[in-house]
């Protein structure tokens, strides 16, 4: 191409925009930004049933938060403006009356009672669902007689009755269909807004878009949009349709497998960075190995023709390792601003607010490298603000030990690190791995039996860095609780 790339997303506001959504939309941008071209945004806000309040700022939140800044849109405006559909409608209308005029749509006044029987019938016979073209070739008396009852019509494109329709897809070769398999579709609807079919025929011809980038599940409107171009003379950009991602099943990803609004993986503590590197590689390789892509690598080696026809699996399991591996490299200042907003949600409202961020570096520091998601810091963290004591006095005593080496243990660890000063990691090593000799005992069961007392949990970060965290007042007055539970 000679001309400057210039891509698009069109997003309806008719709810959120889903992770599928967000995949077609990072691939128009890496092509605009490989190639110096222009990303632009466009609202399609023309059916008015579906509409969905404040969905618009969940549209520019979502591709905010993942990155996706845009050249031209309806907040900053550009040459090619407006960019919401609602503003546009003289545009479709004037090219509606044009294909009117022309002889290549026509005006239909089927009720949608009509259309409904018709498709009960198709069904029952077991023929395609499609409309019979009833209205295609009424004499003007009729449509006289219609326009009388105050009846307002559709406009429907004329698809030709016989023959075929091919085109190329820069990822599936040439295509074609049937113009048998292609019915008279519905171009403006009554109310005066046009449909999905006529709204971006008109505007991607009009906003100068080169590519267009969707999920091949769109592949099959193409011949219904070439229709348009032809019929108005205007020539179409290039397809591009990406293989749609499938679930575990694979079958097309739906809500209970990942198809869920992006915002909602930001609840759920995913990075916007590791969200955009896992989506980058799936349907879209650099080569057979490389996995982890900075957001410039793949600007800097994207190309439409890595795309793979195959369709792309959504693996969670490898979300959360490449997520767990964007946490593990996040500085620790980066990785506690990033949390302060899951642990104020997600810590006991019994927890002093604002938190102590000196007191939260330390501890996060311990459990960096343990988080797969942000979401998990506060239950990883939570023992540190408050005693957890709920836990079975068996969890105490460890692997071939009785209750009397846990109850030894705790009572001769309290009494030596009562006056234990200064309370750090090298003064504890120093006495506790003697205990555990002394005491006729492992390492690891006197480490466990005081992990459980002062953490209450099995499973905690390394026993000395936590107990210097929690302070020789907290880890003492939590063994005195567990030695009790011992004992009674």
């Amino acid at each position: 191409m000679t001309e400057p790339v210039r891509v698009r997303i069109a997003p309806s506001p008719t709810g959120f925009m889903h992770i599928a959504n967000i995949k077609s939309a990072m691939y128009d941008w890496l092509l605009a930004r490989h190639t110096g071209g222009s990303f632009i945004l466009r609202i399609e806000d023309t059916d008015l049933t579906r509409k969905v309040e404040g969905a618009i700022d969940v549209i520019y939140e979502s591709l905010k938060w993942m990155g996706l800044d845009w050249d031209e849109g309806p907040d900053i405006g550009g040459p090619y403006g407006p960019y919401v559909q609602s503003e546009r409608l003289s545009l479709y209308h004037e090219a509606a009356d044009r294909l009117i005029a022309q002889g290549d749509a026509y005006y239909c006044y089927c009720s949608s009672e009509r259309l409904e029987q018709v498709r009960k019938e198709q069904m029952a016979n077991k023929q395609p669902p499609g409309y019979d073209r009833h209205c295609r070739n009424l004499t003007p008396e009729q449509r006289a007689e219609y326009k009388a009852q105050g009846i307002k019509p559709v406009i429907r494109m004329k698809i030709p009755l016989e023959g075929h329709v091919t085109f190329s897809d820069l990822i599936y070769g040439d295509v074609t269909f049937d113009y048998s398999t292609i019915t008279d579709f519905v171009m403006l609807k009554s109310d005066g807004y046009p449909t999905y079919h006529l709204a971006n025929v008109v505007d991607d011809t009009a906003m100068k878009i080169t590519h267009i980038i969707r999920g091949d599940e769109w592949i099959s409107s193409v011949p219904m949009h070439l229709a348009i171009y032809k019929a108005l003379g205007y020539t179409p950009p290039l397809y591009v349709h990406h293989p749609m991602l499938l679930g575990p099943n694979r079958a097309k990803l739906s809500k209970r497998h990942g198809d869920v609004a992006v915002l909602q993986y930001r609840e759920k503590g995913y990075l916007p960075e590791a969200l955009f590197n896992f989506l980058a590689l799936i349907g879209w390789s650099l080569d057979d190995k490389t996995e982890i892509m900075t957001r410039q690598e793949l600007i800097d080696n994207f190309s439409l023709e890595r795309i793979s026809k195959t369709g792309a699996l959504f693996n969670w399991e490898k979300l959360e390792w490449m997520n767990g591996l964007y946490i593990r490299n996040l500085s620790l200042d980066d990785f506690m601003e990033r949390s302060i907003p899951y642990l104020e949600n997600g810590l006991p409202e019994t927890v002093e607010r604002p938190l102590d961020k000196d007191y939260l570096k330390r501890m996060l520091e311990l459990v960096q490298e343990r988080a797969k998601t942000l979401a998990e810091v506060p239950e990883l963290v939570k023992f540190f603000y408050i005693e957890e004591s709920g836990y079975e006095p068996d969890l105490l005593i460890g692997k071939k030990m009785t209750k009397e080496d846990a109850v030894k243990v705790l009572e001769v660890s309290l009494e030596r690190l009562t006056t234990l000063e200064p309370f750090d990691i090298d003064s504890m090593e120093n006495l506790l791995r003697p205990l555990a000799e002394e005491l006729g005992l492992k390492a690891g069961q006197l480490f466990g039996t005081l992990r459980v007392a002062t953490t209450g949990r099995t499973a905690a970060p390394p026993l000395f860095q936590t107990m210097e965290v929690l302070g020789k007042e907290v880890c003492l007055d939590r063994m005195e609780t567990a030695l009790k539970k011992l004992k009674s």
